[in-house]
């Protein structure tokens, strides 16, 4: 199968790309940098020049390929709902020339945000909120009713290389700064984790067989307690771990305030089930309690 690939050469990507492969499908990396570039030639993809922005270069990527698979988005919290557009009008104009094809086109969500204070299953639908303008999975899912084989791929926290580990390495950032490492109240919010190699088979089989309008959860771990998480993170860059009121939140958060003290659990027993899938990658303390798993020259 051609797989036109949003993020192909990115920290879960680059992975998608060579399971891919090897599964002996033929990967089209959509390539915005030169680095971009070296890093799928490499990986033996076929590079498509262009970005999320350039509507008219994902049109042509996904109108070309037997399947679409969006892993892109562009991570920067401070302009949330500016790059939520961008995303949700890079989905529509994949989506669009999909119709009636009954092609694969799996999108790319998070397993956050969608209820609280639940263990979140792959049943729950997620509710338009102007609180959370990424609306990835509502839009792609949009495009089963229309002849697309539409699915959506939740994300946890995914770690599983040197200086990655979804949000968390966000977290690392704001400690190294901050000089402290902090998490709210007593730490007891969990967060759903997976390792990079189950979600990148997770990915390849929701291809091959997963079915329209579906949502699959690549969850390894339901929920990590978050003060495990800053123990280890103080523990990798040696400062100090401390408790902050629901107050402090917002000032040494930032724009990540709006996760910090949510308990966002999340179950993959119907991902499971459905797709055969099981995770088995080592878990997320002890994977980022290595040693340098957070040094800085690992971070890229």
């Amino acid at each position: 199968m051609r797989v036109f690939v949003t993020g192909a050469a990115g920290f879960i990507g680059s992975e998608t790309t060579k399971e891919l492969i090897a599964a002996g499908h033929q990967v089209i990396g959509l390539a915005r940098s030169e680095e971009n570039v070296r890093t799928l030639e490499q990986l033996g993809a076929q590079v498509h020049r262009g970005s999320l922005q350039d509507l008219d270069s994902l049109k042509r990527g996904a109108k070309d390929a037997d399947g679409v698979i969006h892993l892109a988005f562009i991570h920067d919290f401070a302009k949330f709902a500016e790059n939520g557009a961008i995303d949700k009008a890079a989905i529509e104009a994949m989506g669009e020339v999909l119709v009636g094809t009954n092609k694969p086109f799996i999108v790319t969500s998070g397993t956050g945000l969608v209820a609280a204070n639940v263990v979140v299953t792959e049943d729950m639908r997620r509710e338009s909120s102007a609180h959370v303008p990424r609306v990835s999975e509502q839009t792609g899912l949009a495009y089963a009713s229309r002849g697309v084989r539409a699915m959506v791929i939740r994300l946890p926290q995914v770690h599983g290389a040197p200086g990655k580990a979804g949000l968390i390495s966000y977290l690392v950032e704001l400690a190294r700064q901050k000089g402290r490492a902090a998490y709210v109240g007593a730490g007891a919010e969990r967060w759903a984790a997976a390792h990079r190699s189950d979600v990148v088979r997770l990915y390849r089989l929701a291809l091959e067989k997963g079915v329209a309008d579906a949502i699959y959860h690549a969850v390894g771990e339901e929920g990590v307690p978050m003060r495990e998480v800053i123990e280890a993170v103080g523990r990798a860059l040696n400062v100090p771990v401390v408790s902050i009121s629901k107050e402090e939140a917002g000032d040494y958060y930032g724009p990540l305030a709006m996760f910090a003290g949510l308990d966002m659990p999340a179950s993959s027993a119907l991902t499971q089930q459905r797709l055969g899938w099981t995770p088995e990658g080592i878990g997320l303390i002890a994977d980022i309690g290595q040693p340098d798993y957070f040094k800085p020259s690992s971070r890229s």
